[in-house]
C-alpha cells in the first residue's frame, strides 16, 4: 500500500476512499417530492384515482376541493378510500382540506374516489377543483419529526433515508421475484394442463376414427356394396 511521507521521514498513511458508487446509486433513487395530482370536479360527478401498494405500507395524503369560480357556495364534495374487497379505509362527508394516513395489511389496489354534491342545474355550473396529494413507502415517512424525536443529526438523518430507501428497494426486488415465481408456477401448470388436453383430443378423435370405419364397414356391408 502507498504512503505519504512528512518531513521528517515518518510515514503518513494514506487516507482511505470510501467507495462512493453505492451511495451515488442511493441517492439517484431516492424518491422525487410526490407531486400533487389535480383535476376538474364536475356537478353531480364521481371520479376515482387508483393505485397499487404493497403490503404494511404507509399511506398518507392530503386533499383540498377548491369551490367553483365565481360561486356563493362553498365546496361540497364526499371523499372516500376503499380497498378491492370494498372496505372503507377513510371517509369524509363534505371535504374541503384536509389530511388522511393508514396503513395497508395486504397487497391490493386501492382506491380515492370524490363524488360532488352540487347540483348540475340548468345553466352550466363551473367544475370544481380536487387537488389531490398521496405518497406511501419511504416518501411518506415525515424525517423532520423522526430527527426531533431521536435527536438524530443531518448526517444521521439522511443515512435513515437512505437505509429505508435500500430497504424499500429489497423489499420491491423480493416482490418482484415472488410474482416471477408465481407466474412461473402457474405457466408450467397451464402448459401440463394444455399437454394433457392436448393427449386427450389425440385419443378422443382416434376413437372417433376408429368407431366411423367400423361404422361405415358395417353400413357398407349391409348394403352389400364390400364382402
Amino acid at each position: 500500500m502507498l504512503s505519504l511521507s512528512e518531513p521528517g521521514g515518518r510515514p503518513h498513511p494514506r487516507p482511505a476512499f470510501v467507495p462512493l458508487l453505492p451511495l451515488f446509486l442511493l441517492l439517484l433513487l431516492l424518491p422525487q417530492p410526490a407531486r400533487p395530482i389535480s383535476f376538474q370536479l364536475p356537478g353531480k360527478a364521481r371520479k376515482c384515482l387508483r393505485e397499487e401498494i404493497h403490503r404494511d405500507t404507509l399511506v398518507t395524503g392530503e386533499y383540498e376541493v377548491a369551490p367553483p369560480p365565481g360561486s356563493a357556495t362553498g365546496p361540497s364534495a364526499d371523499l372516500k378510500i376503499t380497498d378491492s374487497a370494498g372496505h372503507t379505509l377513510y371517509a369524509k362527508e363534505d371535504a374541503t382540506k384536509g389530511k388522511f394516513a393508514f396503513t395497508t395489511e395486504d397487497y391490493d389496489m386501492f382506491e380515492a374516489c370524490f363524488e360532488s354534491k352540487l347540483p348540475v342545474g340548468t345553466g352550466r355550473m363551473p367544475d370544481q377543483l380536487v387537488t389531490l396529494n398521496m405518497k406511501h413507502g419511504v416518501e411518506a415517512k415525515n424525517y423532520e419529526e423522526i430527527a426531533k424525536v431521536e435527536k438524530l443529526k443531518p448526517l444521521e438523518l439522511e443515512l435513515r433515508r437512505l437505509e429505508d430507501l435500500s430497504e424499500s428497494v429489497v423489499n420491491d426486488f423480493a416482490y418482484m421475484k415472488k410474482r416471477e415465481e408465481e407466474m412461473r408456477d402457474t405457466n408450467e401448470s397451464t402448459n401440463i394442463r394444455v399437454l394433457y388436453f392436448s393427449i386427450f383430443s389425440m385419443f378422443c378423435l382416434i376413437g372417433l376414427a376408429t368407431w366411423q370405419v367400423f361404422y361405415l364397414r358395417r353400413f357398407f356391408k349391409a348394403k352389400k356394396l364390400i364382402e
